[in-house]
């Protein structure tokens, strides 16, 4: 069968994959949710959820850094990439060990598509097609019950040393719209250096300090507190503004609270 994945790359599986590697930790856990657990045989160090999964499955490295003779060992039928997340080099380098499927996600249509590809390519389209429905539920609850409400303005940090913060072009600044937010820094792209004294984020209402992929603490947040008393500064689960699996059934119920 040929199957087509996100960067429009034709994938040849003679068979439903049974022994899957995944190079994404959101993908992973997207993996487990679909009932594919038994079958994965491979992750990173970074795939954190479910928190048992790494003691159970082989760890092949990182999302950028891998070990190409322990994926080779484990003769997989099908590696799980993704654009961002994973180097250029690295779904090259794995393209003689077995199909490589890379997704690139930019939105929630993208979020909707992988998840169906996956039912596609691994025979379970009634779970996935159950999955995007639920959290396109999650979604209209949210809208429905927010729809009135005032957005203010949030500068979103995810890095300290440079500070950095989550522009336009990407999932996160998508996701901060969906939580009902205007992003202060959507006429920049992807993840501008600032400055503390840049004029976009004397306009923010509210700072949000991601807890990843830079894990913000309290001290960061009295820092700021103490350069912007005026301003409402929190640390956000940065998991719930940036996996684009199946964890998005839980953020915008996660949403609510910060819309409180």
């Amino acid at each position: 069968m040929t199957y087509i994945d996100q960067l429009k790359r034709e994938i040849q599986l003679n068979k439903i994959p049974k022994r899957i590697i995944s190079l994404v930790p959101s993908q992973t856990e997207l993996l487990v949710d679909l009932g594919l657990e038994a079958s994965i045989v491979g992750v990173t160090k970074f795939c954190v959820h479910p928190k048992h999964l790494r003691m159970s499955k082989a760890v092949v490295g990182g999302t950028k850094q891998i070990n190409i003779e322990k994926i080779e060992a484990l003769r997989p039928d099908i590696i799980l990439c993704n654009k961002e997340e994973n180097t250029k080099e690295i779904i090259e380098s794995l393209k003689e060990i077995a199909a490589i499927h890379v997704s690139d996600i930019y939105n929630l249509k993208d979020c909707f598509e992988l998840i169906n590809m996956y039912g596609e390519i691994f025979n379970i389209k009634r779970t996935t097609s159950t999955l995007v429905s639920n959290i396109q539920l999650e979604r209209e609850a949210f809208q429905l019950q927010f729809q009135n409400r005032d957005k203010l303005k949030v500068a979103y940090f995810i890095w300290k040393k440079p500070w950095m913060v989550a522009a336009s072009d990407n999932f996160i600044d998508v996701m901060i719209t969906e939580a009902g937010f205007v992003n202060v820094y959507k006429e920049e792209k992807r993840y501008p250096e600032i400055d503390l004294n840049n004029s976009k984020l004397k306009e923010a209402d509210l700072i949000f300090l991601s807890s990843e992929p830079f894990p913000f603490k309290e001290e960061h947040v009295l820092e700021l507190q103490s350069k912007f008393p005026e301003k409402t500064i929190k640390i956000v689960d940065g998991e719930l503004f940036s996996w684009y699996g199946s964890r998005l059934l839980k953020s915008y119920t996660y949403f609510k609270t910060l819309s409180s």
